[in-house]
């Protein structure tokens, strides 16, 4: 037994007779000292992992230094950076506390000259002004210089009255230019407003012919559908009269070949039922004569049955006829009821379709009607605004020319009240300072004569309100 486990579990036999081979051992799956080379692997791994955990540490200890360092440094820069500023500022008012008494000095020498500066402005306004009336006073009391002056004054008045002239031919002028101007503006806004209306007309007529085609193009449309509902009644008619005629001819010909079934099978029954009695009266001809009137009564009785089942037959192909044409009416009816309610949906579709094509069309023709009344609008006020603006032109016009001759006015009363005050003052200073004035008087004549027109003379009443009038349009212009 033993051998034979051998043979099966370690021998194998060979090619040959009683040629055997002994199957080697495996070698063992684990080594005899796996444990001390696990434990070697433990122990190196524990190593590793020791290692890379003071390892990490150290870096730990680094990265924390080097962080602590760098905040560290940074905020010794931030301090250093501070106490930069800090002196800078400390240095900075120092600098403008030791500047400051030398700007205090220069300021207090700066306000002690500041008041003799302005005495001796006033005191050569002061000088100035008494030159200028000591020589408006000779001139007032010179008679000859006086009427020097007067032809003097004469020649500028003339000269003045021709540049006034010129003046008022020039504002005359511009008051063409800016009259031919204003027309051929509201020539260009005339035109505007006719190229504005033959716009508008175009459109108009562009919107009559829109709303024709669209009247048109409704007609059509209502038409087209009424054509549409004609054909599908015709087509719904026709349809509905071959279904009806199918169904009909179907039930027709089922009824006829089942009344023709039954027929046949009747016959068929009766001509077997009678071959069986004949049959019987031929097998049985020498029976009693009982026998015949029984089988005649049975016979009776059979045909009686058959009548009886005949007419049950038909009463029953009636009432099968009556359900099958009921049930035809409901079917009619309630195709009928469908196709009322899918012709009612198209309709109802149809409609809703010329509806909201009819609700398109009031909404055009009324923005149509929105525009037209806008357009009106718009022109009703770009002619009141126009109005209103030539109104206003005018009456600016017709302020600015007041005010202009107001002015003149102003300024021609003003002189002669300033020319009579001053004679009168003349008078009281010529009786007064004759005496001591008439020593300088021909010397102050001759110089005076001498000299070439003084540019402080005031000027004409006439040149103050010509420049009065042409400063603003300098600055219009």
């Amino acid at each position: 037994m033993l051998l034979s486990r051998r043979s099966r579990g370690q021998e194998v036999t060979g090619p040959t007779p009683h040629s055997v081979a002994a199957r080697a051992k495996l070698p063992l799956s684990r080594p005899a000292d796996h444990l001390t080379l696990e434990r070697q692997k433990q122990d190196a791994t524990r190593d590793e992992v020791l290692e890379f955990t003071r390892y990490q540490q150290t870096c730990d200890i680094k990265n924390s230094w080097l962080q602590s360092s760098e905040r560290h440094f940074l905020r010794r820069a931030d301090q250093r950076h501070v106490l930069a500023a800090v002196r800078q500022h400390e240095s900075g008012v120092e600098e403008r506390k030791d500047r400051f008494p030398l700007c205090l000095f220069l300021f207090q020498a700066k306000m002690r000259e500041k008041p003799k500066a302005l005495r001796g402005r006033r005191e050569s306004e002061r000088q100035q002004l008494v030159s200028d009336k000591l020589e408006q006073l000779f001139r007032e009391q010179c008679e000859e210089l006086r009427t020097v002056e007067s032809r003097r004054c004469e020649q500028q008045v003339s000269v003045e009255r021709a540049a006034q002239v010129r003046s008022q031919r020039e504002r005359r002028q511009l008051q063409r230019q800016e009259d031919q101007l204003f027309d051929e503006l509201w020539e260009a806004d005339r035109r505007a407003k006719e190229e504005q209306e033959d716009h508008r007309m175009e459109a108009t007529e562009l919107q009559r012919v829109e709303e024709k085609e669209l009247r048109e193009e409704e007609a059509r449309l209502t038409q087209e559908v009424q054509r549409l509902q004609k054909q599908r009644e015709q087509l719904h008619k026709l349809q509905t009269q071959q279904a009806t005629r199918r169904q009909l001819d179907r039930g027709f010909r089922l009824k006829m070949q089942r009344l023709a079934r039954e027929q046949q099978e009747e016959l068929q029954l009766d001509m077997s039922i009678l071959q069986q009695l004949l049959q019987q009266e031929t097998d049985q001809r020498q029976e009693a004569a009982q026998r015949k009137v029984e089988l005649r009564e049975e016979q009776q009785r059979y045909r009686q049955y058959l009548s009886e089942e005949l007419q049950k037959q038909r009463r029953e192909e009636e009432e099968t006829e009556q359900l099958m044409e009921e049930k035809l009416k409901e079917t009619w009816t309630k195709r009928e009821e469908q196709s009322r309610l899918q012709r009612e949906a198209r309709n109802q579709l149809m409609n809703e379709v010329m509806e909201a094509r009819h609700l398109q069309i009031q909404h055009k023709r009324k923005k149509t009607r929105l525009s037209q009344t806008e357009l009106a609008r718009e022109r009703e006020e770009l002619n009141r605004l126009v109005e209103e603006s030539r109104v206003k032109d005018e009456e600016e016009k017709r302020r600015r020319t007041c005010e202009a001759y107001q002015a003149d006015l102003r300024a021609q009363i003003r002189h002669r009240q300033q020319l009579r005050s001053e004679d009168r003052a003349q008078a009281q200073r010529e009786i007064q300072q004759g005496l001591i004035l008439q020593q300088l008087y021909d010397q102050k004549k001759d110089e005076i004569l001498s000299r070439p027109t003084s540019h402080t003379v005031a000027p004409h009443p006439f040149r103050r309100a010509q420049g009065s009038r042409s400063a603003p349009q300098h600055r219009l212009t």
